[in-house]
């Protein structure tokens, strides 16, 4: 219950950019109920104007149907500028309330990606979102109409007859209660259920990222038998969830019958005393109708509310996660680095209890090539990550050019690095957009000539609209090979001062990969340059050699002097090289 007065609190938050807006609602549903109130008993007295046979007043009962007509138009245009009103309210919330959720995206720690499904957040920013703004319309369309009703209704109806009303009072509570019961117990199954949902659609999401490999290694009947269990489980929530939530509606409108029924008893029984008219007994039988109407209305809400909380819950969670510590105040915001990196006893790991790089140091002078090898796990590619700050050290530092990477702003350290990585990423748009992804203001000359450094000018050209070609989500029909020519003529046109190529070329045939290999060494001529590689004869010429072992160093040399020691790194080039090569 802590948890949903949280909720409606920042539910509220929000709602409260559009008090305006929400307040003239309020006073038209307001109005409308009042309106719609006052008709019954209009609606009384033309009935009392009818005496008998010979004896109706037809002025007085057309008055007063007039009235009612001209209140029922009243009522319809005000109801019908209070919906625009409660979906532009809705709306604005939940719109408000995704572009927070984005927002967070782009500044949430790599930490929380890496430990949380991508369908799981997807679900929270798009479901989840659609399925709160269903429940908040529900909300504002009836529950305040609702209740507004239910106290305009009873004002009336004390106003006609005050023993009557306290009837209807004793019996009403009913509905409260019955409503408390399944609510408690329809929020837990609207959690599970949408927490389910966020698993199913992270689990489409895979597999339909990776349906070659479930194809290629037969696992469809395993994923098929995965699905089902998750969808099965689904279903069984929202099965229980429906069961709670249908046993609102015909208990409360039982309750409601059983109010009527005893207006109408009791009520006959004043009226053969004469102490209230049938006109007015009539309009008291509307009230009492109209008095338990919002009952059942906002029992069918309670359901849609209770997931809708549910739901708001799950983006309220995501949008007050953690975000990545801000830079600190007078941040350096170098526009060129020299290249000097040092890495001194730095210790990191992803999990507390498992140990990845520990007690590593390294020097690394300005303009010099190092390659990073190893075997798989090691710690190479996490290094790159700490010096990007996609990770923070956990104990000791990382500087570059003397000044601690912490005390540099992060955007400022990412535009002076150029990465290529093993697993490319293009957006949705046109290959000339791509590749100046990290420098928007090149002319359309510069990303030629860097697409020709980079060996994918001839490619782009035969293209069916050349650089303006349309490429959909990660690079749609290009093959890998191709994606990673973009990915390459995109860091060639950014220019930057060090250089991070992370097995940049393990997509590329072999004469293509000695070109862009060509390329690379004209672009790193200069340039603080780290290479991880796995393929070790392209590594050759590295200036420094870093050979990692369960995250640390256990060598470091030229590629001449490794193999000359006959260590692990002799012994890891012996083993994709004959012997005879070892020293070519």
């Amino acid at each position: 219950m802590k948890k949903n007065t949280s909720t409606l609190k920042k539910i509220f938050g929000y709602i409260g950019h559009y008090k305006y807006l929400l307040f003239l609602s309020v006073l038209l549903a307001g109005a409308s109920v009042v309106l719609t109130l006052y008709v019954p008993i209009r609606i009384g007295y033309a009935i009392d104007a009818i005496i008998g046979r010979g004896q109706v007043d037809f002025t007085v009962v057309a008055r007063h149907l007039i009235t009612v007509v001209v209140m029922l138009l009243c009522v319809g245009l005000m109801q019908w500028v209070m919906n625009i009103l409660n979906n532009k309210i809705t709306y604005n919330v939940v719109r408000d309330m995704r572009a927070r959720a984005f927002d967070k995206l782009l500044v949430l720690p790599f930490s929380y990606l890496d430990s949380h499904s991508q369908g799981d957040v997807v679900s929270r920013v798009i479901s989840d979102a659609d399925q709160f703004a269903d429940g908040l319309l529900m909300g504002f369309s009836q529950l305040f109409t609702g209740v507004v009703t239910i106290i305009g209704t009873l004002a009336f109806m004390l106003s006609i007859n005050v023993w009557i009303t306290l009837v209807v009072v004793v019996v009403t509570p009913l509905s409260f209660f019955i409503a408390r019961f399944i609510a408690k117990k329809t929020y837990a199954m609207f959690q599970k259920q949408s927490a389910v949902r966020g698993e199913q659609t992270g689990f489409i999401d895979e597999m339909i990222t990776n349906q070659k490999v479930v194809t290629a290694y037969s696992k469809e009947a395993d994923n098929q038998k995965q699905f089902d269990e998750i969808n099965d489980r689904l279903a069984k929530y929202s099965m229980r969830a429906t069961f709670f939530s249908s046993i609102t509606n015909p208990a409360t409108r039982f309750v409601n019958s059983i109010v009527y029924a005893a207006v109408a008893l009791f009520g006959a029984m004043i009226a053969i005393r004469g102490n209230i008219s049938v006109g007015m007994l009539s309009c008291f039988l509307s009230y009492a109708n109209q008095y338990t109407k919002p009952f059942n209305d906002i029992s069918s809400v309670v359901t849609e509310f209770q997931n809708a909380l549910a739901c708001a819950a799950r983006i309220m969670e995501f949008i007050e996660e953690e975000p990545v510590p801000a830079d600190p105040e007078g941040a350096l915001q170098p526009s060129h680095l020299d290249g000097k990196v040092e890495l001194q006893h730095i210790r990191f790991s992803y999990l507390p209890d498992r140990k990845l790089i520990e007690d590593l140091s390294v020097d690394v002078k300005p303009g010099m090539r190092v390659a990073i090898v190893g075997p798989t796990g090691c710690g190479k590619t996490t290094l790159i990550n700490l010096l990007m700050r996609f990770y923070d050290v956990q104990d000791g530092q990382i500087t570059i050019d003397g000044t601690p990477v912490q005390q540099i702003g992060r955007k400022a350290l990412r535009k002076n690095f150029g990465m290529v990585l093993q697993d490319t990423w293009l957006k949705c748009g046109s290959i000339l957009e791509n590749i100046r992804m990290g420098n928007p203001g090149a002319s359309y000359d510069e990303v030629v000539a860097a697409a020709k450094k980079a060996h994918a000018h001839s490619f782009i050209q035969r293209l069916p609209e050349g650089y303006y070609t349309k490429i959909g989500e990660d690079g749609g029909s290009l093959s890998q090979g191709q994606k990673q020519l973009l990915c390459i003529a995109r860091i060639m046109l950014c220019d930057p001062s060090v250089l991070i190529l992370d097995e940049a070329t393990s997509s590329i045939d072999t004469t293509t990969e000695m070109r862009i290999q060509q390329a690379f060494l004209t672009l790193m001529e200069g340039r603080t340059s780290f290479i991880v590689a796995h393929r070790l004869s392209t590594i050759k010429g590295a200036d420094l050699i870093l050979v990692m072992k369960d995250g640390t160093i256990i060598e470091q040399g030229t590629h001449a002097s490794l193999l000359s020691d006959k260590g692990f790194y002799y012994h890891l080039y012996n083993s994709q090289f004959p012997e005879t090569d070892q020293l070519a």
